[in-house]
């Protein structure tokens, strides 16, 4: 399954600055993942290792201190610019209710890229469960975003012809 929730360029975007921002509906399984990252450069770094890397990267998030350096960052490059949204979204919502048991990534990302991603910035899909989760009927799976009407179609059809890209059991 992706880690976090945004499928295209501007999406996961999103999800990185919710991330860093330490916003309450951020990723965990993509904090996670960058914590990890981080803790292997500390190491590489030789500050520390194992769980005291991983704690320094934590507490460097925790504190805004990663936060603070991602905006030096952007500065010292022209600016912080937010991810803009596609002017076109649309759920496909769960046909029943049941527990998540896996996610075709391949079908997934197919969706997204007939929505217009990556080359529309904006584009591509919000997921919306991951594996393990509880859905109830009519819940949003995942919702596709698109900068045209056309590209929302051609994702659209495609989900109605396919599989399901996400598999639900009772």
């Amino acid at each position: 399954q992706p880690v976090g929730r945004g499928v295209g360029p501007a999406l996961e975007a999103h999800d990185v600055l919710a991330v860093l921002q330490n916003q309450p509906h951020a990723p965990d399984d993509l904090r996670q993942r960058a914590l990890q990252v981080a803790a292997a450069v500390i190491e590489l770094g030789g500050l520390a290792a194992g769980q005291a890397a991983f704690d320094l990267a934590a507490a460097a998030l925790a504190d805004g201190r990663a936060w603070n350096k991602f905006q030096a960052i952007c500065r010292a490059q022209g600016g912080l610019r937010e991810p803009g949204r596609a002017p076109y979204t649309h759920p496909v919502v769960a046909a029943q209710s049941g527990r998540v048991a896996r996610i075709d990534n391949r079908l997934l990302a197919r969706a997204a890229k007939l929505a217009g991603a990556p080359h529309a910035k904006t584009a591509g899909l919000w997921l919306g469960v991951h594996v393990g989760e509880r859905v109830e009927r009519g819940a949003p799976l995942f919702v596709l975003h698109a900068e045209s009407q056309g590209e929302l179609a051609y994702a659209l059809d495609f989900v109605a012809r396919h599989p399901p890209i996400i598999h639900l059991e009772d």
